[in-house]
């Protein structure tokens, strides 16, 4: 496990022999860095300062990067350091007072991490949620994390297309039980009132008209696996009530019987309505809302993802034409990139797979692949400075940003994107980005400083 360590401020400094040593005798060597830093770190502080601060801020340059923020004392976390610490972009805070063994904790932090980070890395996840914008990776290291390390149930919240089946179906796949058998799910729209009963609970034969036989609900078959019910949002009150008991106990009856049925699974749920609102207005039932959301994760939709949109493009194409490695012409790419998504990813998969079918030969899609109808001067490309680029800078100006370190950001951040989509390639990437090859290499290398 690679780490990096940084020390901020003079009584760290004091400290860090120390540090180096109880870090090493417990298997951690971290490396000192002073550059850029990346990955997996550990920043060591006396105070919550501008230095302090400005590291943290260089560090959300790099989406991968994790940072474990140490103070040398509990003085320096008062008057609400600690949150601070996490807008800045810390993944966690603790203190190296002597009170308690920060080394053991600072070991199961960065090992967890590590875990998940290699997780994410994997194939079973590579092929379902792809994508390592700086508004995504968050997101899906907690959906790692809880799906392999917890139980819990877990409440998926976002817009149409965002991809909340493919969570949940990654989530059933993480989970680490012994004996897991099968996902089953539930879609709520689709669930007719006078026969909800017998959807969830099953039935014995002859409880109502029609009952020939016994019959197994959802509850019994996602025994041992996963419950997924694709938008909860759509259940009716009384329904939501009948439910309680089950969701909390695991225990329900076929309709039709007095006996007591067990059902052991896990419990993931899907809406794209916001159910906080909804329980305030008393449309969906507050207790009922408590016991499917152990773990709430909101998905981010499309428009706050654009680092990701080419990815997903790509992974498209290859999932679509596994026989050949298609790429995308620069004025594609432009095109997929200005292109406003209100379906999100299932729309730009259905988009996608209109330009494939189009497509023939095994060069790149070019422009002539794009159907009549979603050509630009149809759909019309929006602007690149849109509110997504007007709320980024508003908020490095509420952190404090000056218009210096706002360019250089925006710079380094431009040829960060670039280089990954070029596979590091410096030519094009300076040609991309209007500047020459010495130049830019001038440019990484004072990034690096």
């Amino acid at each position: 496990m690679r780490t990096w360590i940084r020390f901020v401020g003079s009584g760290a400094a004091v400290l860090r022999p120390r540090v180096l040593e109880s870090l090493g005798r417990a298997g951690i060597e971290p490396e000192c860095a002073e550059g850029v830093l990346a990955g997996l770190g550990i920043l060591v502080f006396d105070e919550v300062g501008a230095m302090t601060l400005d590291v943290l801020r260089r560090c959300r340059l790099n989406a991968s990067t994790r940072v474990l923020a140490v103070a040398t004392s509990e003085r320096a976390l008062a008057e609400g350091a600690c949150w601070r610490l996490l807008l800045e972009g810390a993944a966690d805070v603790i203190a190296w007072d002597g009170s308690h063994d920060a080394v053991t904790e600072i070991s199961a932090r960065l090992e967890r991490w590590d875990a998940v980070d290699r997780i994410i890395d994997s194939a079973v996840v590579q092929r379902r949620l792809v994508g390592r914008s700086p508004s995504w990776l968050p997101v899906l290291r907690q959906i790692v994390e809880v799906a392999t390390f917890t139980d819990a149930s877990v409440l998926l919240l976002g817009e149409s297309g965002t991809g909340k089946e493919e969570v949940a179906r990654l989530i059933h796949e993480l989970d680490r039980r012994s004996h897991k058998r099968d996902l089953v799910t539930l879609d709520c729209t689709t669930v007719v009132p006078e026969l909800s009963g017998s959807e969830f609970f099953g039935h014995e034969r002859g409880a109502f008209t029609g009952a020939a036989g016994i019959r197994d609900g959802a509850f019994a078959m996602a025994h041992e696996g996963t419950l997924f019910l694709d938008e909860v949002g759509e259940l009716p009150l009384a329904l939501q009530a009948q439910l309680l008991r089950v969701v909390q106990e695991h225990s329900y009856k076929r309709v039709g019987s007095n006996t007591w049925q067990h059902a052991d699974f896990r419990l993931v749920c899907a809406t794209n309505r916001e159910l906080s609102e909804e329980v305030s207005q008393g449309a969906f039932r507050r207790d009922f809302f408590h016991r499917i959301s152990s773990w709430v994760c909101r998905l981010p939709p499309l428009r706050e993802r654009p680092e990701d949109i080419l990815p997903l493009a790509l992974h498209f194409l290859r999932t679509m034409r596994p026989d050949v490695e298609l790429a995308l012409d620069p004025r594609v790419r432009d095109y997929l990139l200005q292109r406003n998504y209100p379906g999100n990813i299932r729309e730009l998969r259905q988009l996608m797979g209109r330009i494939c079918k189009r497509h023939v030969g095994s060069g790149p899609i070019t422009v002539g692949d794009i159907p009549s109808d979603e050509l630009p001067s149809l759909h019309g490309l929006g602007e690149w400075r849109d509110k997504s680029f007007a709320r980024a800078v508003q908020h490095a100006l509420t952190m404090g940003m000056g218009l210096k370190e706002i360019g250089r950001s925006a710079s380094e951040m431009a040829i960060r994107l670039v280089l990954e989509e070029e596979d590091g390639n410096l030519q094009r990437a300076a040609r991309r980005l209007g500047v020459t090859d010495r130049a830019l290499q001038l440019r990484r290398a004072q990034q690096e400083d």
